[in-house]
């Protein structure tokens, strides 16, 4: 009797793990399934904007998490002017943070090579908290061939969701897919602006600033948005030229183009009009505003000569014609487009003639 009553036993044992084991089974399977749809969507995205949008909201949405923040390197601002080229600001990315100081932000993170589970960490995170409470997180390295490119913050309120010591084989294909697809997605982006750029001075051409006017001339009047214009031209440009050789010109243009982008937003369009003229188109930028950033970069450009390879020390100055979108806005897009570069180019041609090295700005309406 007792021997039939253990292998009774051992057959209710027997049957309650095969039910165990059929549930993990069926749970791992429905977890496979969601991982290998969201691979599936990363390598999907139609671009940079995209695929930031998939990682960050689609991660949170398929495997209902309260919290997923994507941390890029960004030290050099790549990813910013890439999103920019897009017309999107990653501030305007949820979830989304391009870090430029790589020290410190690394600072706050173990020496990852692996995913890190574990109870939420506050200081991992120089972002505000979610709304959610977190109680467990996944750290995700995205490693490249040259290096870390960020981390995936996965946060869950469930504080057995992440723990120490479980398999990680799902996420590390999930880090590892999605470092590369953001590998991608820059390169592809970059091949796509080499057509779009001047490939002396690195900014936009005159194809792209005319695409992108149109755009933003039609923004502008849809909601009711101020618009901007300077044309920037390099005073004397013909006697530098004359000069010092027309290689020297060239380090003067590269330089020029420098001093203007770093005195700009991320929102703002910068393009090569040609020769040496500079046009930068100034969304959500009325012409005070514009007259005042004419202004820091007429300073910026005059406040030090431009040095060359071979020793030369050139002074450069500009003359900068400022612009905006008439106040009426009558008429079609195309022609308020032209309106506004005609009125700009109009203010430089102003400046030069009242002396050179000055801002010039139309009369407000």
């Amino acid at each position: 009797m007792d021997r039939l009553n253990e292998l009774e036993a051992e057959n209710r044992a027997l049957r309650e793990l095969i039910q165990t084991l059929t549930a993990d089974a069926a749970y791992n399977e429905s977890v496979m399934q969601r991982f290998q749809e969201r691979e599936l969507a990363l390598l999907g995205a139609q671009d940079l904007h995209d695929l930031f949008e998939r990682l960050t909201v689609g991660l949170r949405t398929s495997f209902g998490l309260e919290s997923v923040r994507l941390v890029l390197l960004d030290p050099h601002g790549v990813l910013e002017e890439l999103l920019a080229a897009l017309g999107v600001q990653s501030c305007q990315i949820p979830h989304l943070y391009l870090e430029r100081d790589v020290r410190a932000t690394l600072d706050r993170y173990p020496d990852l090579h692996r995913p890190w589970l574990g109870p939420w960490v506050r200081h991992h995170q120089p972002f505000p908290a979610p709304q959610t409470p977190v109680r467990s997180e996944a750290l995700l390295p995205l490693r490249q061939p040259d290096g870390l490119a960020g981390f995936l913050h996965l946060g869950s309120a469930d504080p057995q969701r992440f723990r120490a010591g479980q398999g990680t084989e799902f996420l590390e294909r999930l880090g590892r897919l999605a470092a590369v697809c953001i590998e991608n997605a820059v390169n592809r982006e970059r091949l796509r602006l080499s057509g779009l750029t001047d490939g002396l001075t690195g900014l936009y051409n005159r194809r792209h600033l005319d695409t992108r006017l149109a755009e933003e001339v039609a923004r502008a009047r849809r909601h009711r948005l101020e618009l901007a214009c300077l044309f920037i031209d390099a005073d004397h440009f013909k006697q530098v030229n004359d000069r010092y050789g027309h290689a020297a010109g060239d380090q003067v243009l590269i330089a020029l183009a420098k001093r203007i982008r770093d005195q700009l937003r991320s929102s703002d369009l910068a393009a090569r009009y040609g020769g040496e003229e500079i046009a930068v188109l100034l969304p959500q930028t009325d012409l005070h505003n514009a007259a005042l950033l004419g202004e820091r970069i007429r300073e910026a450009v005059a406040a030090a000569p431009v040095d060359t390879p071979e020793g030369e020390r050139i002074p450069v100055t500009v003359s900068i014609g400022v612009a905006a979108l008439p106040a009426t806005r009558e008429g079609d897009n195309a022609r308020l487009a032209a309106q506004l570069l005609e009125a700009a180019d109009r203010e430089v041609y102003r400046a030069k003639s009242e002396g050179r090295n000055r801002v010039c700005c139309m009369p407000a309406a």
